[in-house]
């Protein structure tokens, strides 16, 4: 993604359940699973010079375990989850992933 500065770029970021993740990855990418974070890039021009560029979800249960098992604070592993889902939106990805 090309930034430009004469637009203002938004993103939501959602925090749920692994239920609630769980029926997102089995639906918008076909994986009976659940995960620690989503991103669903959408690059809708709203007008006005803003463009949104997509969806960041965290699941809570997941980053509480991460967190436990990192020694760190429930809120450094959101921190790392959102810029994580983030990297997602703007095209870094996984090695071996299919986008």
């Amino acid at each position: 993604m090309n930034f430009d500065d004469r637009f203002r770029y938004q993103i939501s970021i959602s925090l749920t359940d692994d239920n609630e993740v769980s029926k997102m990855n089995k639906k918008y990418r076909n994986k009976d699973s659940s995960t620690d974070v989503l991103s669903f890039s959408i690059n809708k021009d709203l007008g006005d010079n803003e463009i949104y560029v997509g969806d960041v979800v965290v699941n809570l249960k997941q980053a509480e375990k991460q967190a436990k098992d990192r020694g760190c604070s429930v809120e450094e592993e959101i921190s790392d989850l959102v810029k994580h889902g983030v990297l997602h939106l703007l095209g870094i990805h996984h090695d071996g992933d299919d986008h």
